[in-house]
C-alpha cells in the first residue's frame, strides 16, 4: 500500500490517508480481505501521529470499506458494489457540473455537449 502525504495539499491528513486507501480499494489495489498496516505501523511509516491515522481508518470503516478483527487488524472489507457506483455516481456528477461550466464559457451548445460524450463512449467501446 502506497500512501502519499502533501503538505501543500491544504486537505487535513487523515482525509489524504482515507481518500487514498479507499481509491485503492476501489479500483483493486486492495484486495479483498487483505490486511492493512496497523494503525501504529502506518503512523510512524508516515511520520505522523497514530491518532491521524486512526481517524482515518475509522472513518473507512464507519464508511464500509474496512473492518477490524480485535487484536489482529485491519482488513479491506468486502466491496459493496452499491457503495462504489455511489461513489462513481458522485464522480460523475462533479465532472458534469465542470462540464457544464467550461461549455458555457466557451458557448457551446447542450446537443454539441452530447456529441462529445457519444463520441467518447464510442472510442471506449472500441
Amino acid at each position: 500500500m502506497h500512501i502519499f502525504i502533501d503538505n501543500k495539499s491544504g486537505l487535513p491528513i487523515y482525509t489524504q490517508i482515507y481518500t487514498q486507501i479507499k481509491e485503492q480499494i476501489i479500483n483493486g489495489t486492495l484486495q479483498e480481505h487483505e490486511m492493512l498496516p496497523s494503525i501504529r505501523g502506518l503512523a510512524k511509516d508516515l511520520q505522523i501521529s497514530f491518532i491521524t491515522t486512526k481517524r482515518a481508518y475509522e472513518m473507512l470503516e464507519k464508511d464500509g470499506f474496512l473492518y477490524t478483527i480485535q487484536a489482529k487488524g485491519c482488513y479491506v472489507a468486502p466491496k459493496n458494489l452499491e457503495l462504489i457506483r455511489e461513489e462513481n455516481l458522485k464522480k460523475i456528477e462533479e465532472h458534469i457540473e465542470q462540464i457544464v461550466q467550461l461549455a458555457a464559457s466557451c458557448s457551446l451548445r447542450k446537443e454539441e455537449i452530447l456529441a462529445m460524450v457519444e463520441f467518447g463512449m464510442e472510442e471506449s467501446d472500441q
